[in-house]
């Protein structure tokens, strides 16, 4: 007699679909505020809104307080912190060793790269808000203390005033993509650009490619009404040396980067 065993079919796992962009995204933003040093530079972009509003108050002649000089009056102090902002985002995973956690639950990495600039664009934009909103205070305070409280604003300054602070944080973010490194990718983003424009002002030969390449020079109309095509084009080309090629670099560093 020949007996036959039989083996019982294996259960077939359903594949589990991973968490979707707008989920990542969320916890992006909520991993911004999760470390002390996060929220005290979310605290520090509100904070310095408002002190800037306050020493105009203060200082700045009567005539001068209106809610555009307000406005545009916070955006500058606000851009330095960005950029740390955005560093903070992308090398988070690899400071708190927690890149093997995060890309074990979301193996496709670029869907997490892409959630972390999704959540600090969405932070430049708050910060746009932010100002806005010291700057509506600011002007009701001028017109009960005697300045001048006008309210007249062109909202295309708001509109670049957007993109100017989407600019500075995915320059951060770059770097911190391409070193992954917190503090070296600080240093670099503050360094480079500082050493940049010292020798743009100091060698005249380069005095002309720095009108093309110097992010100081390039984003500076943003802060005004008027932007011309050959300005957005020299922004163009200043944007693909200090945002696009770092993140495209950081980028395929990242997929590569062996995690421990």
């Amino acid at each position: 007699m020949t007996t036959v065993t039989t083996t019982p079919p294996v259960p077939v796992r359903e594949a589990v679909p991973g968490p979707s962009l707008a989920r990542l995204i969320g916890v992006e933003l909520r991993k911004l505020g999760d470390t002390r040093a996060g929220r005290w530079l979310l605290a520090s972009i509100g904070l310095i809104a408002a002190a800037i509003v306050a020493l105009q108050l203060r200082f700045v002649d009567d005539a001068a307080q209106t809610f555009t000089n307000f406005f545009t009056a916070s955006l500058a102090p606000v851009a330095l912190l960005l950029p740390v902002l955005g560093i903070l985002s992308i090398t988070a995973e690899w400071s708190q060793r927690t890149a093997l956690t995060t890309f074990a639950l979301v193996p496709r990495r670029e869907r997490v790269v892409v959630a972390k600039l999704a959540a600090v664009l969405l932070a430049a934009l708050a910060s746009v808000l932010v100002s806005l909103t010291v700057a509506a205070a600011g002007t009701l305070l001028a017109g009960v203390t005697g300045g001048a409280g006008s309210w007249d604003f062109d909202w295309t300054v708001a509109g670049h005033a957007a993109v100017f602070q989407a600019i500075n944080v995915l320059i951060g973010a770059g770097f911190g993509l391409l070193l992954l490194n917190t503090p070296l990718a600080i240093v670099t983003s503050l360094l480079l650009p500082t050493v940049w424009g010292i020798l743009s002002a100091m060698i005249s030969a380069l005095h002309d490619p720095a009108r093309w390449l110097d992010t100081s020079i390039t984003m500076e109309p943003l802060l005004g009404p008027d932007v011309t095509a050959g300005q957005w084009g020299r922004l163009g080309v200043s944007l693909l040396v200090w945002v696009a090629a770092p993140l495209a670099a950081g980028l395929v560093r990242t997929m590569r980067r062996e995690v421990h």
